[in-house]
């Protein structure tokens, strides 16, 4: 069988450069913000959902696999092709050993096309709309722009272009088609929901837990409102979410807020994306990026 990974004289071609549409949309710290929303969307999708019930570390190391994430994406986006190319191959390789049955009987894989093809997506909705509600909008050429170069960045893990649109112009279509005929409730909805709500605090330098107790709560609220919030109606409707007008106008503030913010994001955090694979370089070299799960792990080992 054919590998649907490219070759390594691909990733140079493959892999964002400096200033390119890509390493751009990704480039601003306040996007974190739609993080949720794209985990909500990528649980919601059954394949994957009951994958990170099953297999993944997500309710007991959630801030680990936070970093992880963010590992992913921006070791890939920002760290040069020779580390985008060995993070596709690793995460490819993670993935081969998460299978199950649904309830009902039905079996999954995460090397379903369709399901990772949907998380590649799912991650590029996620900045087109945490541009709009919470930086600048992007303009229809530069979304058109991002999106070929994020389809071409998709490859680097297997995702087979055939699998998205070729152009953004089609991508609402797609999305909506994926919300109303895929999307279901998983038993990952309400565990990253209650994770978002109760984690304990992150292993970082100045975040011993006294600190923690006092951020957390107005942290959770936003987490939840802003995640619940970016999600289209019929999405809320299947999983079972709702907003309340407080809730809505809470929404409404913090994106003012964070769009008002824009003169703030300079120096390191207008870097922020380079930044991060700098910091996170140890962990990128071991390649803590693909050790999410510690079942998977050992079903690989087996």
């Amino acid at each position: 069988m054919t590998s649907v990974l490219p070759e390594p004289e691909e990733y140079a071609e493959l892999t964002p450069r400096p200033g390119s549409p890509v390493w751009r949309a990704f480039n601003d710290p306040r996007l974190l913000t739609a993080a949720g929303y794209a985990t909500l969307l990528q649980v919601a999708h059954p394949t994957v959902g009951h994958g990170v019930h099953q297999y993944s570390s997500f309710t007991k190391d959630p801030w680990g696999r936070l970093l992880r994430t963010l590992d992913y994406v921006h070791g890939t986006v920002y760290g040069g092709p020779e580390l985008a190319g060995s993070i596709g191959r690793r995460v490819r390789q993670m993935h081969t050993t998460i299978k199950g049955e649904r309830p009902d009987g039905t079996r999954y894989s995460a090397m379903e096309p369709d399901a990772f093809a949907w998380v590649h997506a799912t991650l590029a909705a996620s900045i087109v709309e945490g541009r709009r509600t919470f930086a600048r909008p992007m303009t229809t050429a530069e979304k058109e722009e991002f999106w070929t170069q994020w389809v071409g960045v998709g490859r680097l893990v297997g995702v087979r272009p055939p699998d998205l649109p070729a152009k953004w112009a089609d991508f609402g279509d797609y999305f909506d088609a994926m919300v109303r005929d895929v999307l279901e409730w998983t038993p990952a909805v309400p565990e990253v929901l209650e994770t978002l709500a109760r984690s304990g605090p992150p292993d970082l330098p100045g975040m011993p837990r006294p600190v923690w107790n006092v951020v957390r709560a107005p942290m959770a609220l936003q987490l939840r409102v802003t995640t619940v919030g970016l999600l289209p109606a019929e999405a809320r409707r299947k999983l079972g979410l709702q907003m309340s007008a407080a809730d809505r106008a809470l929404f409404t503030t913090i994106a003012a807020v964070s769009r008002a913010s824009a003169p703030l994001v300079r120096g390191r955090l207008a870097e922020f994306g380079p930044w991060y694979v700098r910091w996170r370089s140890a962990a990128l070299a071991r390649g803590d990026v693909a050790s999410g799960s510690a079942t998977a792990r050992s079903a690989a080992a087996a």
